[in-house]
């Protein structure tokens, strides 16, 4: 499985390392905060938001250079909208996965 990475913030960055910090930080705020939309959507059985949520999720899976990760989670948000969970367990794993490494920051 690809591993997150800060490549690409530290290519937008380059040599700011004010504006890194920055970027991390709101990293770190706003994950947390759009997986627990997320998985309150689920709960609730609202797929069409879900998939909304899923949709801004991906931004994040893309910043922190999981590329693959982001095309599994483009066809899940597809899924979602027909409403099945094909890859739901891929995508949980993706989430782990970005936020063990955001803990980590």
């Amino acid at each position: 499985m690809e591993q997150p990475n800060l490549n690409y913030i530290d290519q937008l960055c380059g040599e700011d390392n004010a504006f890194r910090i920055k970027m991390i930080d709101i990293i770190k705020k706003e994950l947390p905060i759009e997986i627990s939309a997320y998985h309150k959507s689920m709960e609730a059985h609202n797929y069409r938001h879900a998939a909304e949520h899923v949709h801004k999720l991906k931004h994040k899976i893309s910043i922190l250079g999981l590329e693959k990760s982001y095309n599994l989670a483009h066809e899940y948000e597809e899924y979602l909208l027909n409403g099945t969970f094909e890859s739901q367990d891929k995508f949980e794993s993706i989430l782990q996965l970005m936020q063990s490494f955001v803990n980590g920051l």
